[in-house]
């Protein structure tokens, strides 16, 4: 009796290696050159990101709405108590900062058509570091957060700016949300795309050796059929009596 060649535990047996196949692509592993280029940049892009937030504040401070406020001698009051400066405010920070994480991963994209879980790391921190930036440079150029000696400065009865206050603090996150949203539809429309992945080596083979087989088979079986089918018609013809062939090569006689 012979060895059952099954193998142990109903594994299947090994692939057989074909010296022709093409070993399989080197990437570096994760220490590999390609993902420290891509941290370096990542890194670089997201400081770059974080460096515009100083554009942020200048436009906050410019363009977001003042709370006017009105002191007498001892406290210090709103002037429109039903006024919706701080909202305002609040929505002109998350306003710029979407616009700003769109415009800044269109520009990074433009630059750089390659994407990667580096790329999206340095727009997400690069853009929450960026609004924090703006949020804290804002603050600084607008008015003094020291109320009451602002107050004393003007004097009772005079009104004056109250500071620049972000009082939604989920805010900062609206450069992330637009960077990310950014990207993929700028990935989606314009990136490049992902090749189509190769068969294995055995499936190639399997193929390669089928499909001509089962073309060549009708083929082949076609082959007799149409030699085999003139012989088919002259076999009748040469069974036929001399004596036959003559009556029928003459010519009828004619009527009338």
């Amino acid at each position: 009796m012979t060895a059952p060649l099954t193998p142990r535990d109903n594994q299947p047996p090994e692939e057989p290696r074909h010296p022709e196949a093409a070993p399989a692509a080197d990437h570096g592993g994760l220490g590999g050159p390609e993902l420290a280029r891509e941290l370096r940049e990542g890194a670089l892009i997201a400081l770059l990101v974080a460096v515009t937030g100083v554009l942020l504040g200048l436009l906050w401070n410019w363009l977001a709405p003042h709370v006017p406020l009105v002191a007498d001698t001892r406290n210090v009051y709103l002037k429109n108590t039903e006024g919706e400066e701080s909202i305002g405010a609040d929505g002109t920070f998350l306003l710029l900062a979407f616009a700003f994480g769109v415009l800044t991963t269109a520009v990074v994209f433009l630059f750089r058509r390659r994407g990667g879980i580096p790329l999206v790391v340095a727009l997400v921190v690069g853009g929450l570091l960026g609004a924090t930036l703006g949020w804290m440079t804002g603050m600084w150029l607008g008015p003094t957060p020291d109320v009451v000696a602002h107050a004393k400065q003007v004097g009772p009865g005079v009104v004056f700016d109250g500071p620049l206050r972000l009082q939604a603090k989920g805010a900062l996150l609206a450069w992330p949300m637009g960077a990310m949203v950014a990207q993929l539809v700028l990935s989606a429309l314009f990136g490049p795309r992902d090749p189509m992945p190769e068969a294995p080596y055995w499936l190639q083979g399997q193929h390669g050796e089928q499909g001509p087989h089962a073309q060549q088979a009708p083929q082949d079986q076609e082959t007799p059929r149409a030699q085999q089918a003139p012989l088919a018609q002259e076999t009748p013809q040469q069974e036929v009596p001399d004596r036959l062939r003559e009556h029928h090569d003459r010519k009828p006689p004619a009527e009338g």
